[in-house]
């Protein structure tokens, strides 16, 4: 395949061979959110944002796999340093009991593991003083972390603060700072003394105009929940405040300035654990690093995964217990081939200037969206290339993202009527003019149907 001159090409979607595989999995699988019938075959041309399917169909992908796949397929941007190496097993170091290393020094290491990956997220996060890691398998381990190590900082805490639409994961104590779909809490025990305050929706958002419930009364729902202003929450009673800086799964929501700049000042001034969910906006999605280099923040704990390949919970030493065995993982020691990729992931965004290139290139897509789209499109935003379009109802967006499969665009929704596009960090133009060309095909075609299904 050559990326250059690719294009989608589709025949027939789901096709049978994808049906057959799908029938396959679901045989012995619990059931999940699979949003597609897509087939990846692993064995095919792909390169990219272009992947191959096991029918043969050709697509090209603008979810990025949620953005845990952030150069898409077969980037030799990776594969190039990967072909380097002579893998071995154990490629995932069980326990903590050992350290592992590839040749005489780190310096000299032929495998780039765990201690260089930290070693690259401590100089990304320096501004704000971070300087120690805690790797882990997922992004919701990396959450759970960053609340124990906020409670054991502020014991004994006995709050914690969310945001309304907020989405951190799927074990329980993530589950408890996660207010958007009710599927994902269900009948499932929460942590005691979390508060729920809203998330700011309009990006333009100010004090005196404010609309969205944050602003009120002269102050915010967060400073007025707080003893001192008024509320009855003891502020050095609460462990931490989590925030994701740009909402995912709640619907891309982008905050505004304002909103930042109040929960920075809160946080800051009562002396409060600020913990922000980078999982799906971090490592260059947005055109920096962390999504919150954008605003007037200062994090004390970041939590990553996804484009990371590994779970990482980072922040300053004296976040961190001191004691050996308050955190622990059996795979908190490394994985070998997951720290590889991250730190391959993170040396490609710098060697390509792929920061640089998410901005450009969302720039690019907006403003192509923005020009063409019609009046059912009630928004287009976004940062680098996490980007989001908003439509007027449930029903088209659900239409749009089916008749993009068509054409051979992949697509994923979020929110209530919003669908998310993450091209690959390093797009080209070429790729995100055929993308967005073929996404605004896909609206065209909903005509007015969708708004009356």
């Amino acid at each position: 395949m050559d990326r250059d001159t690719a294009e989608p090409d589709v025949s027939a979607f789901p096709g049978p061979n994808a049906r057959e595989w799908v029938e396959f999995h679901g045989r012995n699988a619990a059931p999940s959110e699979y949003s597609h019938e897509f087939v990846w075959d692993v064995t095919r041309a792909a390169d990219g944002p272009f992947v191959t399917d096991v029918d043969g169909n050709v697509l090209l992908d603008f979810t990025c796999h949620i953005g845990a796949a952030p150069l898409g397929y077969n980037n030799e941007k990776i594969l190039e340093k990967l072909e380097e190496f002579d893998l071995v097993d154990p490629l995932k170091i069980a326990g903590q009991d050992m350290y592992f290393g590839a040749g005489p020094t780190p310096d000299e290491s032929s495998v780039p593991g765990s201690s260089h990956l930290m070693e690259q997220l401590t100089a990304v996060s320096s501004q704000y003083g971070m300087d120690t890691v805690f790797l882990s398998n997922s992004g919701a381990e990396a959450i759970e972390n960053a609340m124990k190590i906020s409670h054991d900082r502020r014991a004994p805490a006995k709050y914690g603060v969310a945001f309304a639409g907020s989405f951190h994961g799927r074990t329980l104590g993530a589950l408890s700072v996660t207010k958007s779909k009710e599927v994902y809490t269900r009948h499932y025990p929460e942590i005691a003394g979390i508060e729920t305050v809203p998330f700011c929706v309009d990006r333009a958002c100010e004090p005196a105009s404010c609309d969205c419930g944050f602003f009120a009364d002269g102050g915010s729902r967060l400073r007025n929940a707080l003893a001192p202003e008024g509320g009855y929450v003891d502020p050095d009673e609460i462990a931490f405040v989590v925030l994701e800086p740009i909402q995912g799964v709640g619907g891309y929501r982008f905050p505004s300035d304002a909103f930042m700049k109040e929960v920075g000042a809160v946080t800051d001034e009562y002396d409060i654990p600020l913990v922000v969910d980078e999982i799906q906006s971090g490592v260059g999605r947005t055109g920096e690093i962390w999504a919150s280099d954008h605003y007037p923040i200062e994090p004390d704990v970041i939590a990553s995964a996804k484009a990371l390949r590994v779970g990482a919970t980072i922040s300053n030493a004296d976040v961190f217990p001191d004691e050996k065995n308050r955190l622990g993982s059996t795979f908190g020691g490394g994985d070998l081939l997951g720290s590889m990729m991250g730190a391959f992931t993170l040396e490609a965004i710098a060697e390509y200037d792929l920061l640089e290139n998410a901005t450009d290139r969302g720039e690019q897509a907006k403003e192509l969206l923005r020009d063409d789209a019609p009046d059912h499109v009630e928004d287009v935003r976004g940062k680098g290339l996490m980007l989001a379009v908003t439509f007027d109802t449930p029903e088209r967006r659900d239409a749009v993202v089916a008749e993009s499969l068509e054409r051979g665009l992949l697509t994923l929704g979020c929110g209530k009527k919003t669908i998310r596009l993450l091209p690959p960090l390093d797009s080209t133009e070429r790729e995100i003019e055929l993308g967005i060309g073929l996404f605004l095909e896909a609206i065209a075609a909903t005509g007015s149907a969708a708004a009356r299904a």
